[in-house]
């Protein structure tokens, strides 16, 4: 197995905040890299090094204060770098009085280019749940069959369905939806939770997303699914801290609200999807790793939910809880 090496540039403020959004998107072994720190050891009257070689004092006098981190080489890493920058997104646009640095990554082990195009060769089509095939846009069926026929091309945003997130809330998805249900996706990505939810006979879906981006790349995905763009509706921005989208979405009566992000964005949500969601609507939430699963519990009950299904998947948990009912 070959792995990526990621540098990615923080304040020494940002630091904390951003190893928690790293360690929620399913990262361990991360490498901390401050600047102060060396400078702390050489200004330390007891350190027990009497000598330090000037190689050394000069190497670390340009050492760049950020966070290390590894992906693996192939699909399921480019996914999760994907979601990682959806995250800090969402993060830097939440905390605006601190100062987390520029969040610029950098690929130190192969052309970052070069990677974001060479993951295609493993995107194959697929299954997920019992009524959805995932085919790549570029990619033909070597064989007939009877599942829906989902077309994606993800560019730059997360929402391939290779990721246990986004297979766990589609499988849930088939399990709650009905014809004619009205759907709001937060965190859209790609579109692939409401362009699936559509094709499942969902009479309208409502999908945002932080990233501009998201509106174009999720059209083109509902268009390659022969979605009536009268019927799916793209927008961006900060449901969280954007009251005029809050406003938006509030009283529209969804069935179904998901939202397949981190845990702390889903805890959020917690006090807000009960405005968006008609008496007895279902909020499907992703994106929490296992150790953050009883944190959004918590949440879920104290906003008026009743838990009705918990998916588990290598690590990451899917939750489907009603509201009210």
């Amino acid at each position: 197995m070959e792995w990526i090496e990621v540098f990615l540039a923080v304040s020494q403020e940002g630091l904390e905040p951003v190893e928690g959004v790293l360690y929620q998107c399913g990262l361990t072994g991360l490498m901390i890299h401050d600047e102060t720190d060396f400078q702390e050891f050489l200004a330390n009257p007891h350190r027990q090094w009497d000598y330090v070689a000037d190689e050394l004092v000069e190497e670390k006098a340009h050492l760049q204060t950020g966070i290390t981190f590894f992906l693996r080489d192939n699909l399921y890493g480019r996914e999760q770098l994907v979601q990682i920058k959806g995250a800090l997104a969402a993060v830097q646009a939440s905390e605006k009085e601190m100062d987390l640095g520029t969040l610029e990554m950098t690929v130190k082990n192969v052309q970052e280019e070069d990677w974001a195009n060479n993951w295609k060769k493993y995107f194959k089509p697929f299954p997920v749940g019992e009524k959805i095939m995932i085919k790549p846009s570029w990619e033909e069926l070597n064989e007939p069959t009877d599942k829906l026929i989902l077309k994606i091309d993800p560019g730059h945003i997360f929402g391939t369905g290779t990721h246990e997130t986004t297979q766990l809330c589609m499988e849930l998805i088939e399990k709650y939806v009905r014809k004619g249900d009205k759907m709001l996706d937060i965190g859209c990505g790609s579109g692939i939770l409401s362009i699936a939810t559509l094709l499942l006979e969902a009479r309208e879906a409502d999908a945002v997303d932080i990233d501009p981006n998201a509106i174009q790349i999720a059209y083109e995905n509902s268009d390659r699914n022969d979605i009536d763009r009268g019927l799916y509706h793209v927008c961006a921005g900060n449901i969280l801290e954007d009251s005029r989208l809050h406003d938006k979405y509030s009283g529209k009566q969804y069935d179904l609200v998901a939202a397949n992000i981190v845990a702390d964005v889903v805890i959020g949500l917690t006090k807000q999807v009960p405005d968006y969601l008609k008496d007895g609507g279902i909020f499907l939430c992703s994106g929490i790793i296992t150790e953050r699963k009883e944190d959004v519990l918590t949440a879920l009950a104290a906003g008026g939910f009743r838990v009705e299904d918990i998916r588990e998947k290598k690590g990451w948990v899917a939750i489907a809880a009603r509201h009210g009912g």
